[in-house]
């Protein structure tokens, strides 16, 4: 499988790609075998970033097919990710009956394991969903075989990789806004400019974006917790100006700066 350049790349062609993003990632292997995977820790807003990647598998265009669901390298079970993967399998039971003809769900060790183990019990489904302790029995149930397993282990530990890469990236940018750049953030998370950008790419970001949104969570802290005026807070988080700052802000919430601040107070 090839990664995708982007999410925009996945979803114009999914065919024989996958889509990274921190912590997990989407695949379609083939018209007849589609999946996803999951790995560490995942947050539930890690879960809803990936979940429009995992409908594009139960579109009205999508043939019937196979599902891998590979959940080994999942470390702990947090119940609100839980809690967003079954809502999403439960207000989608309909199209998942229509369009999946088996599922393997392969789960990590553990209490984890449990959980994974009984998910599909509490969600129902009407199609055959078997759990694996490994990946290439799985990959043989849904006729992907030997080869599938090894391209979704090759592609994940490029994910993971790159996902680490991610997280140390947001944890730099959030202490150095006032000097963050490219080549200042990759030489202090220890990799190349060049290579920062892969790992950006391959999670379906940029540097850009990141800087944008480390901008709006400092952003935010300041409106919630100061009496900041907008105009020092645009100072602050490296703004060229206010008009800047309210437009990056609206952009990425929906609402000004002072909006968001009487919203926020308000609840």
């Amino acid at each position: 499988m090839r990664p995708a350049d982007d999410i925009d790349d996945y979803r114009a062609d999914p065919r024989g790609a996958y889509c990274s993003l921190p912590g997990a990632l989407a695949f379609c292997a083939s018209p007849a075998l589609w999946g996803f995977a999951m790995w560490g820790r995942p947050a539930p807003t890690d879960v809803e970033r990936i979940l429009p990647l995992i409908a594009l598998e139960i579109g009205p265009s999508v043939e019937p097919h196979a599902s891998l669901v590979d959940l080994r390298h999942i470390e702990a079970a947090n119940p609100g990710s839980f809690h967003v993967l079954c809502r999403f399998l439960q207000d989608n039971v309909e199209a998942m009956g229509r369009q999946l003809t088996r599922a393997a769900v392969v789960r990590p060790p553990g209490f984890p394991g449990m959980i994974v183990a009984g998910f599909h019990e509490v969600v129902g489904g009407r199609y055959p969903v078997r759990v694996f302790s490994e990946l290439a029995p799985a990959a043989e149930w849904v006729e992907g075989g030997q080869h599938l397993a090894v391209e979704l282990e090759e592609a994940i530990e490029s994910a993971s990789r790159s996902s680490l890469a991610v997280v140390n990236l947001r944890r730099w940018l959030d202490d150095n806004l006032a000097v963050a750049t490219l080549e200042r953030a990759a030489h202090a998370i220890g990799r190349g400019a060049r290579s920062l950008q892969r790992d950006l790419s391959g999670a379906g970001s940029s540097f850009q974006q990141e800087l944008s949104a480390a901008r709006i969570r400092r952003a935010k802290r300041l409106l919630a917790r100061t009496d900041s005026s907008v105009t020092e807070i645009a100072g602050d988080i490296g703004c060229a100006s206010p008009q800047h700052f309210s437009v990056l802000f609206r952009r990425r919430t929906g609402m000004s700066p002072s909006a968001w601040r009487a919203h926020h107070r308000a609840r």
